[in-house]
């Protein structure tokens, strides 16, 4: 059993640190924002995991497996959102002045909304916690597999924010902010352009 749950837990770390929205989200905030505007999007996208590890458990991400328009609504909602936060990256590498407020609001709500509308986190729980839940578990079981999700979340994405704050980090961040902001713009509105391209 304890086998099966570092198995589990190093499947999850390997997923959920993998690049993406939250990863290219996060560490541009982290870098453009600071140290507590990074911390409170990782509170945002940890939020948006306990949601999806808590559907995954009880099995409705099927739902979403099985295509139809949840999942379309899902994907839609994604690449709208994903759109919209690249829309404002790439404005804001116009000039200081120009640069939209609302880029920098509510890393909270940013967190979690990039990471809930992301319909590759519900199919990527559900193909996971399927396999660890066959078979004869204890009662407790699915409780550790959330609760090994959800810190594993907070510590390493906390971690990540931190390890972005070092002086030299910040500094090459700062000279090359508005290539980076292009860059990072650029890749959520790829990313958004592919979630309404169907599989």
């Amino acid at each position: 059993m304890t086998e099966e749950l570092l198995a589990f837990a190093i499947i999850m770390v390997i997923g959920q640190f993998s690049p993406g929205p939250d990863m290219l989200l996060l560490t541009r905030t982290a870098l453009a924002e600071g140290l507590k505007a990074g911390a409170l999007m990782v509170f945002g996208i940890v939020s948006g995991l306990a949601i999806h590890a808590t559907i995954a458990i009880v099995g409705m991400a099927v739902l979403l497996e099985q295509g139809g328009w949840v999942s379309a609504a899902v994907r839609g909602l994604a690449s709208i959102y994903l759109g919209w936060l690249a829309f404002g990256l790439l404005r804001s590498t116009q000039s200081e002045e120009q640069r939209p407020d609302e880029v920098r609001k509510s890393p909270f709500l940013r967190g979690f909304l990039c990471n809930l509308l992301n319909p590759k986190v519900f199919i990527f729980f559900a193909g996971v916690v399927a396999p660890f839940l066959r078979g004869e578990h204890p009662t407790w079981w699915p409780y550790v597999m959330w609760g090994l999700i959800v810190t594993e979340g907070l510590v390493f994405w906390l971690l990540w924010v931190w390890l972005l704050q070092a002086s030299y980090i910040r500094r090459l961040y700062h000279c090359l902010s508005r290539f980076l902001d292009l860059l990072f713009g650029g890749a959520l509105l790829v990313l958004a352009v592919k979630l309404m391209i169907p599989e």
